[in-house]
């Protein structure tokens, strides 16, 4: 197992032990064409939207500013639109994910492929990657059909 895995995983089994709720934040970034923004991970499988945890001393809407720009060098203008806020039980019950629609924004680089994020693309709706993970999916067509938010992930 590469270190940056097993450093991720012991770090994730901490959390969940330390704290009795987590929160990430997630961008669902759309162009103008409404291609969405979706980011390949090292440590995991399938396309996910960009984002991760909320830390300490810091708010959702700069978690999300901060993780937007580590993954895909997406600057933020204006304020995303949150959608809904998700419960994420399958690995610890009191994770939640707060999942933010980002239609102003620009992308003054384009990150190198590194340790954490594999490749990046914006994405039509009728040509997602066939390894795209469903909960991602799911919440593609809750956007783009405008249609009620589940409450779980």
């Amino acid at each position: 197992m590469p270190v940056a895995k097993f450093v991720t995983r012991g770090f994730q089994r901490y959390w969940r032990i330390s704290r009795g709720l987590t929160l990430g934040a997630q961008g669902c970034v759309l162009d103008a064409s409404n291609r969405v923004l979706l980011i390949r991970h090292t440590y995991r499988p399938g396309w996910h939207f960009p984002g991760g945890g909320v830390e300490k001393r810091e708010t959702v809407h700069t978690a999300l500013a901060r993780e937007l720009d580590e993954e895909a060098g997406i600057l933020i203008d204006g304020r995303p639109e949150l959608f809904s806020i998700y419960g994420n039980g399958q690995l610890f019950p009191g994770d939640h994910i707060a999942l933010f629609v980002v239609r102003s924004w620009r992308q003054p680089r384009i990150p190198k492929p590194n340790a954490e994020i594999a490749e990046q693309g914006f994405f039509a709706r009728d040509q997602l990657p066939s390894a795209l993970n469903p909960p991602t999916f799911r919440r593609i067509n809750e956007i783009l059909d405008a249609s009620a938010p589940a409450e779980m992930w």
